[in-house]
């Protein structure tokens, strides 16, 4: 602050006050503004807060009280010609918005020289100035606040709304209502100032005559492939298809919805169509003759597909789709869509249309990648064929892939055929970027949500050319990542494929390399040479089928057979009923009670009979004494102790329950109730009893049972293990309310049960296989479940993510089929390995050679974009004209030079 000896004090610092310490602050002021350029006179006048005395406190008090008015046209004088004008040519309540607050001023225009009423606005704009009308100014706005806001806004994600509210609190915090309301005109203002930037960026202002085709306004990706941009003369010849191809990420928005208008006649686009967001008209035209798809995922539930109809009668548009390139993270331009019911199919051939057809002249390949790709491409040159006005161009082939997030979510025959991991010139990339860039975006759909449909197309444009922009100040420093990261790929998979090409016999060698090859070319079905042809293990079923097959040809009873299947079902429904009274509230209902006395009701009879049925099979001796007593492994059972009830009362510990249901003093209660009484069969019994038996004939059939039961409970655990992964990905990672949330928990809860029943069925058959005498091949090949080997393992959900070269997957996934095939699972699981190994090596090798012609490109798009200004600036008259261009040369001139000498020897020139 710099107090006056008239007692005021203002804001303006030394630099901008030239006055004499005699002079009055008025006449201080106006001395200042007198040595000013006009360009700043209102600049500094916007953010002069002047205080004066009032004998006990400096209050602030407006210039114009004192007297001030801004003189227009004459750097701060009374325009000579004022005396002749009429109350047309001032102002008493002029409203000046800038960064620093909000201001009313006297304004005097100027009005010599034949000055026009109708020319006000230009007089403001000559001194910095954005009126908010054009034919009576009242408001008006600075430079500097309007580009303050599009940062902000860009930035921050600042609503207008927020933004005018922060310049009334800067100007009064204790009284922002007494300030004029000028949210409207900032929000109309705003968008005419965003337009008028993005054309003269684009080169508009050097050319009014220049003809604006769609896109024309936006910013895209330097290191994309774009012939006659940023690849050499008779690019064709020095370039495979792999090389120049294009790479697309596709995908859909649902949180940027957008409200029915109330009047949307009253709607005025400035840019329609010119940047991201595709044009209105023919978009809706396609929309309205293009057919609605009514199919059903044929894959898993896919919500993009089974949601593709659903309407909302609030909603305009229920989302947004958009393609960026998926190597970089840039927006293609014209290629954003609205969606009206959901995801539907010719709301994304719509832009897939638009992204694949933009400087893509000559290309010939283009992979594009979609978390449904499966779904869409069956059928998708027919939709394009049966589209007015919608192609793609000649001889481009589209090959679909799917994320590498997305792709644990679909059954496992999408693994192998859209993998990237598999696809030849994909590189090394995830395929998950827009999932990044949908996170700012998602921070202003609540603003965007009830806005108008042009100003809502132009924010989401501003922020997409504003996304690309930040992508291309780093892209230098992210290119030379990428080349650090794809060196250290190949050092960490060119080891264990060479290691695997030494070990394994030449000729299998050379016919798994055809193969590989043949996919890399056909691709579609000839991909699922990478997935493991295993043959299913034997099941209880097939098993008792095996030995009754043998004992019908030995002419032996099978009644033996029946009875210890029927004492394997028992011990299943012990399992059951124990689980079941572990997952009673701590106080259990009558209802409940009653529930489990009938059950162990029906238990107990169904042991006596059995126990009765085994009176021949055992020399007619009752061993029930003898027996083990039925336990489970409490390391598995802590899930069941959680009810699915959401009150707090009934989630306490089932032991309590057990309490409630067991006998309270008699300990032997809990032996002699059903669900724990110990079954008489030959794994139960010591190994001195079985041998005074003669028990050797029905030993070999429980042997056999046992391992048909341990292949059956395997293969449920891992259906179970499979589902509880998908419901993470499909459920609990994208839930969007509690609700769901809720009972998204409850289904993988309900999954864990089920994985923890089948894990005690498994080692109760494992332990009756220890207690029958099986050889140490059959312990070795049915082994003992950990905890750590129910974990979501990455092989299981992401199989094509970087770092496998030394994973292994749990015992149990690996598990051979009949006896007898281990040396043929073991060439399938090298083949498997030794196919996956150079998929992976490949990549990492397509990647480096990508990175360094990228940054060739990069620097040839920086060149042609400082031709072009230095065009413009060549056929400029207007010398604001030739300085502009010459900035704008300058500017990319110096990302050129900063590319070329950050690159290097790294860089790959081809010319």
């Amino acid at each position: 602050m710099i107090f006056c000896e008239s007692g005021f004090r203002t804001g303006l610092s030394i630099s901008q006050l030239y006055y004499s310490q005699n002079a009055s602050t008025i006449q201080s002021v106006q001395a200042a503004i007198r040595l000013m350029p006009a360009f700043d006179v209102f600049h500094a006048l916007a953010t002069i807060p002047v205080q004066q005395w009032n004998g006990r406190f400096y209050e602030g008090i407006a210039l114009k009280e004192l007297g001030f008015s801004l003189n227009l046209g004459h750097n701060g004088k009374v325009c000579p010609a004022s005396g002749n004008g009429g109350a047309e040519w001032s102002s008493d309540q002029f409203v000046i918005v800038d960064s620093a607050g909000i201001f009313t001023h006297s304004v005097k225009w100027c009005g010599c020289n034949g000055a026009l009423v109708e020319n006000k606005h230009l007089q403001l704009l000559q001194c910095g100035l954005f009126p908010a009308s054009i034919t009576k100014p009242q408001t008006a706005f600075t430079f500097r606040v309007l580009d303050e806001f599009l940062v902000d806004a860009l930035e921050c994600k600042t609503s207008a709304s927020s933004f005018y509210m922060k310049l009334k609190r800067l100007t009064n915090n204790a009284f922002p209502d007494s300030l004029p309301d000028r949210y409207r005109e900032l929000m109309r203002v705003s968008r005419m100032w965003r337009d008028l930037c993005n054309r003269k960026r684009a080169g508009f202002g050097h050319d009014t005559n220049m003809g604006l085709n769609t896109g024309a306004l936006a910013l895209f990706c330097p290191a994309c492939p774009q012939p006659g941009i940023n690849l050499p003369d008779k690019w064709e010849e020095k370039y495979n298809d792999d090389v120049i191809a294009l790479h697309y990420v596709v995908d859909g928005n649902f949180t940027a919805q957008h409200m029915k208008m109330k009047k949307p006649e009253e709607d005025v686009s400035l840019a329609d169509g010119l940047a991201y967001m595709v044009e209105n008209e023919p978009y809706q035209a396609h929309v309205s003759s293009a057919l609605d798809s009514k199919e059903r995922s044929t894959c898993q539930n896919h919500r993009a597909v089974n949601d593709a109809n659903i309407v909302k009668s609030n909603l305009r548009a229920t989302g947004i789709g958009a393609t960026a390139c998926a190597r970089h993270g840039c927006f293609v331009p014209h290629s954003v869509v609205d969606f009206y019911k959901g995801e539907q199919q010719k709301n994304m051939d719509y832009s897939i249309c638009q992204a694949v057809s933009y400087h893509s002249t000559g290309v010939q390949k283009a992979l594009v990648i979609y978390d449904i790709a499966c779904q869409w491409y069956t059928n998708f040159r027919k939709r394009v064929e049966s589209y007015n006005g919608l192609s793609l161009p000649k001889d481009l082939e589209i090959i679909p892939a799917i994320g590498k997030f997305h792709l644990s979510a679909h059954k496992p025959s999408c693994f192998p055929q859209y993998s990237l991991m598999f696809i030849k010139g994909a590189g090394h990339i995830d395929g998950e970027v827009l999932e990044t860039l949908w996170s700012s975006f998602n921070k202003i759909s609540p603003s965007a949500r009830s806005m108008s449909l042009s100003h809502r197309q132009e924010l989401y444009d501003d922020h997409m050319r504003d996304s690309n922009w930040k992508k291309l100040v780093g892209l230098v420093k992210a290119l030379l990542k990428k080349y650090k990261t794809a060196l250290n790929g190949i050092k960490m998979t060119e080891g264990p494929y060479q290691d695997l090409c030494t070990s394994l016999d030449l000729d299998q060698l050379e016919c798994w390399m055809k193969d590989a090859e043949k996919a890399d070319i056909e691709r579609g079905e000839e991909l699922d040479l990478y997935s493991l042809q295993i043959n299913k293990a034997p099941t209880l079923l097939e098993m008792r089928l095996n030995i009754m097959g043998e004992k019908a040809s030995l002419s032996m009873g099978q009644g033996s057979l029946s009875w210890l299947v029927e004492g394997i079902s028992i011990e299943d429904a012990q399992d059951a009923l124990r689980a079941e009274i572990r997952g009673l509230p701590s106080n259990p209902t009558v209802l409940q009670k009653m529930a489990i006395a009938e059950k162990r009701q029906h238990l107990s009879a169904k042991i006596t009979k059995f126990h009765q049925s085994a009176f021949p099979f055992l020399a007619g001796m009752d061993y029930v004494e003898m027996a083990s007593l039925a336990k489970d492994d409490s390391e598995f059972c802590l899930e069941e102790n959680r009810a699915d009830s959401e009150d707090e009362n009934q989630q306490n510990s089932g032991y309590g329950a057990e309490e409630e249901i067991y006998s309270e003093d008699d300990s032997e209660a809990v032996e002699e109730c059903p669900e724990n009484h110990p079954l008489v069969m030959p794994s139960s019994m010591e190994v001195s009893f079985k041998s005074e038996l003669g028990l050797r004939s029905l030993i070999k059939e429980e042997l056999q049972l046992r391992i048909g039961q341990a292949n059956d409970c395997l293969e449920q655990l891992r259906t179970h293990l499979g589902q509880k992964a998908i419901l993470y990905r499909m459920n609990i990672r994208s839930s969007t309310s509690v609700r769901t949330d809720t009972r998204s928990k409850q289904e993988i809860h309900r999954t864990t049960l089920k994985i923890n029943r089948d894990i005690q069925s498994y080692h109760r058959a494992r332990k009756a296989l220890k207690s029958l005498g099986a050889n140490q091949d059959v312990l070795q090949k049915y082994q003992d479940i950990q905890q750590a080997d129910l974990r979501l393992s990455k092989d299981i959900t992401e199989e094509n993510r970087f770092g496998q070269s030394s994973d292994v997957l749990p015992w149990f996934w690996r598990i051979e089929g009949h006896s007898g095939q281990s040396d043929m699972w073991n060439i399938e699981f090298l083949r498997v390995s030794w196919l996956k190994a150079r998929a992976r090596y490949t990549r990492w090798k397509e990647e480096l050679e990508m990175v360094r012609h990228e940054m060739f490109w990069i620097t040839l798009w920086f060149k042609h974009q400082e031709e072009e200004w230095e065009k413009r600036s060549k056929n400029s008259q207007e010398p604001g004209h030739v300085a502009y261009a010459e900035k704008q040369k300058d500017l990319w001139q110096r990302f050129r030079q900063k590319a070329e000498n950050t690159f290097g020897k790294e860089m790959l020139v081809t010319m």
